[in-house]
């Protein structure tokens, strides 16, 4: 039996803080947290399977043209090779997640160096490794193939331009002005587990064990790709060991490992090395952003602008979203952004940590920072004075708002001095010391979701949906939000996820998951709620249950007489989602010191305030803020993807060359959670985290950087030759 909710207007009822159990949004470790640290968990590539052969990627090595011919016998004959196999369709591209079809290129095509072109297949890993290392390829490569996005007429992206009044007018009246151009560089999600698969047939039935984060999307991709249907299709991923959006849709590996099982008639594992998922799994683009800031004398805008260059591969429809936060987060009567895409033969771009915000928030608040310097007040009343009532852009009322209160309060936490701030004001020895702040804002997504919930006879209950858990606390939260509902404690409630076999939601990705597939839970829950209040002849609304026990004393075992009740939750968001502006808001501050004789700086604290409505878990929340705050550090002072000018490849394709922050990198860091309902972003009032906390937090450090040496940069990240050339004498 399923129960529906069609959400077109707020739900101001607020049942969850009328439960009783006690349980939504306390700090509830882990519940798979023991099999994960304790090896038993098992990832995409761990799973026993009798008989299964491996097999790796052979890519290829030019950056646009056609496989010729592939001289398949000269490895054939190698230890312990089965078959190569160069079925066109295992020529594909990494799919951004969201659609219903992989990219395909024509028969034997090549159009990014690094793109899989082949599989080798052998009884073990290091056998087919070694084989697709000696593979033969005889290509046709195309001249003249365009490589670098400032060398290509760019296209520009209808749907994303603004143009309200008139902001070269405003530009010219204005009594303070900015003008500046910032470059961010392409960045890889580095995700812990590389990307794997197994895959297995029974018949015409088809079941792949891969690490992959929207379930509901990658099987309609994989079918497409096989030209199958979803029916003949199961996909499992119980376990995921990070996504950060290069696991949103299926990969090379998911479908050549299909692909070699069948034509073998026995499973076979595909794993990548990580070079080969830096080279050919989804990459941020990089971007080249202008911004322009008009405002009068007290700082309140009345011109904004904001243009974006980004870059994809011919044929994708994906563009980083750089202006998302852009369109709504300050006010400015007379607008003008627009983004624009230059397509280029690099692997192809899409959604990495935050895709949009990630790049976008760091230009946007490094400029406030010079906006507020020129005007002269302090960068904190700056943003308060600029805070919008509603949309700008498209006259709608925000959801919720908690923008002024994570300023505010993070300030004080953070003990912000709003004094007259000037460069290279302390000094430690040989360090610069200063501090910076930027806004936070990330968009609030919500998509239909399906969840299973069933109360069984024995006073335990079963939650069942394909949403992913990517490291995010997915399984605990449910079990906290069925648990409240059904006043259970969490460990008596069994959370199973990841298998195209339960009720479908939209997946772990754009931090809508919690919301969405939370939601489902709880519309599943109080379909429960509704037939034990009928059996004691109450109204849902009255029904108070905690402890496996009803107000009126009777045991929800005994309420049940030996029968479970199983129950559906259908969610759907409705019309509501085009009657405001939703998003997550927040803070950042950070305190740096920079070398003065070598430009190294180093982060020796950070804070975050974060407004995104209802805590469901509040150490599950936390731990997401501080991974975001954490990567915005790696944005700011070391990321960066670099691509040889002659060719197009990837030179630093591993996690020795491409710099994550480390342990030595990141400082303790404080998270402050701005609690708030918001009845019109879900029926759980909750909004998304995940990626919140690190839209903006590059900037805070870029800013505490000019404060304290007084080196203004404007290229990330902001290496310690570019702060040394940029220092003043």
């Amino acid at each position: 039996m399923t129960a529906h909710m069609k959400q077109d207007k707020p739900d101001r009822s607020n049942r969850l803080d009328a439960m009783k159990q006690g349980v939504l949004g306390k700090a509830i470790p882990r519940i798979e947290g023991l099999a994960k640290v304790t090896g038993t968990a098992p990832y995409a590539a761990e799973y026993a399977v009798d008989g299964c052969a491996e097999g790796v990627l052979a890519t290829s090595t030019i950056t646009c043209g056609k496989v010729l011919s592939i001289n398949k016998d000269a490895v054939l004959g190698m230890p312990g090779v089965i078959a190569v196999i160069d079925d066109p369709k295992l020529i594909t591209r990494a799919a951004q997640g969201t659609a219903d079809e992989a990219p395909q290129q024509g028969p034997k095509t090549v159009c990014y160096w690094g793109q899989p072109i082949a599989l080798v297949v052998a009884e073990t890993f290091e056998q087919a490794r070694d084989a697709a290392k000696h593979l033969a390829v005889e290509y046709r490569e195309e001249e003249g193939v365009p490589l670098d996005p400032q060398a290509v007429e760019p296209e520009e992206q209808e749907d994303e331009t603004v143009r309200q009044g008139d902001l070269a007018h405003a530009m010219a009246k204005a009594a303070h002005t900015v003008d500046v151009t910032y470059t961010t560089k392409g960045h890889a999600s580095a995700a812990m587990e590389p990307h794997a698969a197994i895959a297995r047939w029974d018949g015409d039935k088809l079941t792949v064990h891969a690490s992959l984060q929207m379930l509901n999307y990658n099987i309609s991709e994989l079918a497409d790709a096989l030209n199958m249907e979803e029916v003949d299709i199961r996909l499992i991923s119980r376990f995921v060991g990070g996504g950060f959006g290069s696991k949103l849709g299926i990969s090379e590996e998911v479908v050549a490992a299909a692909i070699a099982a069948k034509e073998l008639g026995r499973p076979v594992r595909v794993a990548l090395s990580r070079q080969q998922v830096f080279q050919c799994i989804m990459r941020r683009s990089e971007t080249t952003q202008r911004l322009r800031l008009a405002a009068g004398e007290d700082g309140r805008l009345i011109g904004f602008g904001h243009y974006a260059l980004a870059s994809n591969l011919p044929g994708e429809t994906f563009v980083e979203p750089v202006l998302q936060s852009s369109h709504f987060l300050y006010g400015g009567e007379n607008r003008e952004l627009m983004l624009e895409v230059a397509r280029v033969h690099r692997m192809t771009a899409g959604s990495v940590r935050a895709p949009g915000e990630a790049v976008g928030m760091p230009a946007l608040e490094s400029a406030m920072d010079v906006l507020a310097e020129k005007v002269g007040i302090d960068a904190v009343e700056l943003r308060l004075r600029n805070i919008p009532d509603q949309n700008p852009e498209e006259d709608l009322p925000f959801s919720s708002h908690k923008l002024a209160e994570c300023l505010k309060q993070g300030a004080e936490a953070f003990g912000w001095d709003s004094g007259l701030r000037k460069p290279r004001h302390s000094r430690d020895g040989e360090w610069w010391v200063g501090t910076g702040m930027a806004s936070a804002a990330r968009v609030h997504n919500i998509a239909e979701a399906r969840a299973r919930v069933t109360l069984k006879a024995d006073g335990t209950a079963l939650v069942e949906t394909d949403m992913t858990d990517i490291g995010t606390g997915t399984y605990t939260i449910l079990a906290q939000l069925a648990g409240e509902m059904l006043g259970l404690a969490p460990d008596s409630i069994l959370v199973d996820l990841g298998d195209t076999r339960h009720p479908r939601g939209p997946g772990s990705g754009g931090s809508w998951g919690a919301a969405s597939t939370g939601s489902a839970v709880y519309v599943a829950c109080k379909a429960i709620r509704e037939e034990i209040a009928d059996k004691l002849g109450v109204q849902e609304t009255d029904l108070d249950l905690a402890h496996g026990t009803a107000a009126s004393g009777e045991a929800l075992v005994d309420l049940l007489d030996g029968k479970d009740i199983v129950r559906e939750g259908h969610y759907e968001p409705g019309d509501i989602e085009d009657d405001y502006t939703a998003s997550g808001f927040g803070a950042f501050f950070a305190q740096v010191r920079v070398n003065r004789f070598t430009g190294e700086t180093r982060v020796d604290r950070m804070l975050g305030a974060f407004g995104f409505g209802r805590v469901l878990n509040h150490k599950t929340a936390r731990s997401q803020c501080l991974g975001g705050i954490t990567w915005s550090i790696g944005v700011a002072l070391t990321e960066a993807l670099e691509f040889d000018p002659r060719d197009g490849h990837l030179v630093n394709c591993d996690l020795a060359e491409y710099h994550v922050p480390v342990n030595r990198d990141v400082p303790d860091l404080e998270v402050l959670l701005v609690e708030e309902r918001d009845p019109a972003a879900s029926p759980i009032q909750a909004k998304g985290i995940g990626e919140l906390g690190m839209c903006g937090g590059a900037a805070a450090i870029v800013n505490a950087i000019y404060n304290a040496c007084g080196a203004r940069i404007f290229d990330y990240p902001m290496t310690p030759e570019r702060v040394l050339a940029a220092m003043p004498d």
